[in-house]
């Protein structure tokens, strides 16, 4: 991949025009990381620039971007700019060429953002600092922050997400003014910041980055139901912890602890695959319904909390327009997160049937987080890990006896009692207590009171 893009830049200056790396890929190389990806700066005009290259796409031709895709793989070119003012708190009103590489890393958003790197002479250029707030540990804008955020209020979010993702420190007046200005986050649309928020919960410091958001009052902002969690008491015998925020920030950096022991231990980033969003949202979530259950009698109680938390998930999925799958694993997530404490005493078709649903890894990964969060014991953690060691696939999900057909023949008439009497014998039969279509059809007889011969 790096091989392409440096032809890239190759081909430009042998054309004539200036051409460096620029951005996320040439901080991540500073840093000693792989980039996922590579994109270019270059004096040549958009124009110019798709004459050079045989595949490209106009994405952003009015803000001189062009994508070129090489072997099947997009680098975004872009033209040197200067922009104007930002009177929508997205795009700029009026875009500038320039042949000045130095004017175009003005306008970008933060210091580690704004380095160039020619890949030729394999040197870096630094205009803004960049360098030396990567080695401090630091995340500034570039020029006025103030400025710089009113250009495009995702950078607030965006702030909290790079000092997360490198566990950096956010610059003091860059901190201030996050918090200046955090009510204006609500200007930005929900899925920009869908996808920022679900950065900061998967890339590596969960529980830094929702922490971080609530110290510059973007979470109040963005999700006040997870900003609600702060002071709500749960009963040390199973909470020894504290309350439901501190329990779910625990749970966050349990995830994050997994993701890098993960990390370590693969050499193709396997761990990029940990966790989920589902997951870290399931997690995120999943304690959302505490705070309009809590009661104090004898203890203090969150009754029917699931139920209240998954319906509340589910709107906040919809606020940010998850997709329908994605909402449903999170959902399932919430509402089904204390059914762990049941499975010994479940019966064997409730219990096989809780093993089988779908996404089960993930429910099985947050009842995990959950306990190490609180009482540590992992007893029904290691319980369902047996039961799905000696349960064999067809035993969890059989070839069933019994479909709508048979029971026409059996003489019911098509209708909603199908689905009541399918299910009552899929039950039968996870239970153990019919072997074959024969005595299916015999128990469906006697249970619901039909006479014809099955055969």
């Amino acid at each position: 991949m790096k091989e392409s893009a440096v032809e890239i830049v190759k081909r430009l200056r042998q054309a004539g025009h200036a051409a460096y790396f620029v951005g996320g890929c040439v901080r991540d190389l500073v840093m000693g990381h792989s980039p996922q990806d590579y994109d270019i700066a270059t004096s040549a005009l958009p124009d110019q620039v798709m004459k050079l290259f045989p595949l490209t796409v106009a994405v952003g031709e009015q803000f001189g971007i062009i994508v070129v895709v090489i072997d099947d793989r997009s680098y975004e070119v872009a033209t040197f700019r200067s922009d104007g003012d930002y009177r929508d708190g997205r795009h700029p009103e009026e875009v500038v060429y320039t042949n000045d590489p130095r004017l175009d890393v003005l306008r970008r958003d933060f210091t580690i953002n704004g380095l160039l790197y020619d890949p030729l002479d394999e040197t870096v250029i630094d205009f803004v600092e960049g360098r030396k707030d990567i080695q401090a540990g630091t995340i500034r804008t570039i020029g006025p922050p103030d400025r710089r955020f009113q250009e495009d209020k995702l950078r607030l979010v965006r702030a909290v997400r790079f000092a997360a993702r490198f566990n950096f420190k956010l610059e003091s007046e860059t901190r201030q003014a996050v918090q200046r200005l955090a009510s204006q986050i609500s200007q930005v649309s929900r899925e920009r910041l869908r996808e920022e928020l679900i950065k900061i919960l998967t890339e590596g410091y969960a529980s830094s980055g929702i922490k971080l958001l609530e110290e510059c009052l973007l979470l109040r902002q963005i999700l006040p139901e997870v900003s609600d969690l702060q002071g709500v008491a749960q009963p040390p015998e199973f909470h020894p912890e504290g309350d439901v925020w501190v329990h779910t920030l625990l749970m966050l950096e349990l995830m994050d602890q997994r993701k890098r022991a993960l990390g370590k231990a693969s050499s193709d980033d396997q761990s990029e695959e940990y966790p989920s969003a589902t997951l870290a949202l399931g997690v995120l979530l999943h304690d959302i319904g505490k705070p309009s259950t809590f009661e104090l009698k004898d203890r203090i109680r969150f009754n029917n909390h699931c139920a209240v938390g998954a319906r509340m998930a589910a709107r906040i999925c919809d606020r940010f327009r998850l997709t329908n799958k994605q909402t449903e694993r999170i959902v399932r997530l919430v509402e089904g997160h204390l059914k762990f404490k049941d499975l010994p005493q479940m019966r064997p078709s409730t219990l096989k049937r809780f093993l089988r649903q779908d996404g089960f890894e993930e429910h099985l990964e947050l009842h995990r987080l959950d306990c190490l969060g609180s009482h540590g014991n992992l007893e029904l953690w290691s319980y369902a890990q047996d039961k799905l060691r000696e349960l064999k696939p067809e035993e969890i999900r059989p070839h069933l006896f019994l479909r709508g057909d048979d029971l026409v023949a059996l003489g019911y008439e098509p209708g909603p009692i199908f689905k009541e009497i399918l299910k009552a014998a899929e039950d039968a039969q996870l239970d153990g207590l019919i072997q074959n279509r024969e005595e299916a059809c015999e128990w469906v007889l006697a249970k619901f009171g039909r006479s014809k011969n099955c055969d």
